[in-house]
């Protein structure tokens, strides 16, 4: 599992490294009892899901306290790799299913992640306030700064500012025509496999 962290985060400590080689035991356990991720998806879980996840450390290191909401969280990805790598950072992972919520706050919990929480909790619902919200494949753009954008804190701890980091694919012009300021990183520039050729982050600052 670790060949592509070594390959693409060679300068992980050893603590969050073991962290992410226990990810794929732990949700294959859950799977068969829930849906937490894409079942046909399993055999390339680590690439697929926690290297995808990962891909936004290329763009960004959080700095200490940086407070993140993962919006629409699922399976809790991005939200739980991020919160191994960056274990000074406060990482809230919200969705409105409740089983995948419970499944999530188990996984967190046997990776002793004491810097990550998942509530059960429609985005819109939420009235807490964060440095950044981060989202995977949840909803369109417009939808995903409609539901954070009064949730981003002005003040910026890092050397981006604030606001929106989405994880999307395919074609984003429609998407974006309304967000000049936004900014994409292909992950093909981070990456070799054929997996990541469409796959993209998208930046909005808000």
């Amino acid at each position: 599992m670790d060949n592509y962290l070594s390959k693409y985060f060679n300068d992980l400590p050893v603590t969050s490294i073991d962290k992410l080689n226990c990810l794929k035991k732990l949700y294959a356990e859950w799977n068969k009892k829930i849906n937490l991720v894409s079942r046909k998806d399993m055999d390339n879980f680590f690439l697929h899901h926690v290297i995808h996840s990962l891909s936004i450390v290329k763009i960004i290191s959080f700095s200490r306290g940086t407070r993140i909401l993962d919006a629409g969280t699922g399976g809790g990805l991005p939200g739980i790799p991020l919160a191994i790598v960056f274990p000074h950072c406060y990482f809230t992972l919200a969705d409105s299913v409740r089983k995948k919520i419970t499944a999530v706050n188990d996984i967190i919990s046997k990776l002793d992640l004491d810097n990550a929480e998942a509530i059960w909790s429609r985005v819109e619902n939420i009235k807490e306030k964060y440095d950044f919200a981060v989202a995977r494949a949840v909803a369109p753009l417009p939808d995903l700064v409609r539901w954070t954008g009064s949730l981003i804190h002005k003040k910026s701890l890092n050397e981006i500012p604030n606001g929106l980091i989405s994880l999307k694919g395919g074609e984003l012009s429609e998407e974006i025509k309304n967000y000049p300021e936004c900014r994409i990183y292909k992950l093909n520039d981070f990456f070799d496999e054929e997996y990541f050729r469409e796959k993209k982050i998208v930046y909005i600052p808000l």
